[in-house]
């Protein structure tokens, strides 16, 4: 079975998108406990749920990159030098990344001689499965959070306005909904209202905030909240740390002392080091986490508002270039929007269109 016919049949069931978007995911668990659905059901919703979320979280960069690949398709229609130099452009231009699409159009070029491919629509479907496989390559890295039996303790790091705080009172908001007891620890003391936004956030979803007044130590606070999620059983312990990448010393010294507090008390915390990025700033997002992986070691991404970009490639980018993969991501500003990220949701996300029309044409 093709890729595109897989995706198809893994996403695309028999609800309407209006339906998807009616049906809470509350109610549809309230109905598998009452018996009102089979299991093997209430996992079809969930599949085509999150499929529909891709969708419409990608929709911009979906529409963008279609457009761009059928005109692509449209103005060379064989496969020569000109074909895979425009291509170069589109894929840089989604912010693909350099690096990352010079590897891309080499493969194409290798599989388009061995295969003796001489049309380019004969190579869309190829150009999908060539970005899944670069995406998957260091699949040694996982996509998984390293959840622990006991506490878990996550270190969130990230700039100002990338939607830090917000991405942390979200990722609380599903550990809470999984029936996981949650702390957070308010170690941004240096922003004026980081404490008050995250003390919202706590009561918003149902977690316990350690916090100590505005200019405290933050080390100090996230030493206490250690030492009180220990004390009270917490299942997981989120951190906020402050964003100040333009002094990289003094940030690296910080949060080095922030590690050394955690593993006072826990020494294989933290568990998780994530940085929260925002995917509207594109190639700048990059540099940060360039620059944040050389002060302290990142284990996972938060790529914040890829709805709100039309330039989703940046994703391929981050764990091809930098070895880092993309453990959430933000697909709209509901609280439930934040998702768990895997490469053939965002793949579906991304080409969607382009795979049901595939399909369709292979059905005739």
């Amino acid at each position: 079975m093709s890729l595109f016919n897989r995706l198809k049949k893994k996403f695309s069931g028999k609800h309407t998108d209006e339906e998807i978007e009616n049906k809470e995911s509350d109610e549809l668990i309230d109905e598998l406990d009452d018996g009102l659905i089979s299991l093997e059901e209430f996992e079809e919703w969930e599949q085509e749920q999150i499929g529909y979320k891709f969708r419409m979280g990608l929709e911009k960069s979906r529409e963008r990159f279609q457009a761009q690949i059928n005109q692509l398709m449209a103005t060379h229609r064989t496969v020569d030098e000109d074909f895979f130099e425009a291509l170069e452009e589109v894929l840089i231009s989604a912010d693909v990344g350099f690096n990352t699409v010079m590897e891309l159009t080499d493969e194409l070029r290798d599989y388009a001689k061995l295969k003796n491919i001489t049309e380019t629509v004969d190579l869309k479907e190829v150009i999908v499965e060539k970005m899944i496989e670069i995406y998957e390559r260091n699949n040694h890295i996982s996509e998984e959070m390293n959840m622990q039996d006991d506490l878990t303790v996550i270190l969130v790091v990230g700039v100002n306005g990338v939607g830090k705080t917000t991405s942390i009172g979200k990722i609380a908001h599903r550990y809470v909904k999984e029936g996981k007891s949650v702390m957070l620890a308010a170690g941004d003391t240096f922003r004026a209202g980081a404490i008050n936004q995250l003390q919202v956030w706590g009561d918003r979803v149902g977690a316990d905030v350690i916090k100590q007044s505005e200019g405290s130590d933050p080390a100090a606070v996230v030493f206490d909240a250690v030492n009180a999620a220990k004390r009270r059983g917490t299942d997981v312990l989120i951190c906020d740390t402050a964003g100040r990448l333009q002094n990289k010393g003094n940030l690296m010294k910080e949060l080095e002392k922030i590690k050394n507090v955690i593993k006072k008390v826990d020494e294989n915390a933290p568990h998780e080091v994530l940085l929260v990025l925002d995917a509207t700033t594109g190639q700048n997002a990059l540099s940060q986490a360039k620059a944040f992986n050389e002060v302290t070691e990142i284990t996972g991404i938060v790529l914040t508002k890829l709805d709100g970009t039309a330039k989703g490639g940046i994703v391929l980018a981050i764990k091809n270039e930098l070895g880092i993969p993309v453990k959430f991501v933000g697909l709209g500003e509901k609280i439930d929007d934040l998702e768990v990220f895997s490469a053939e949701n965002y793949v579906y996300g991304l080409f969607s269109d382009m795979i049901d029309e595939t399909s369709e044409e292979n059905d005739e």
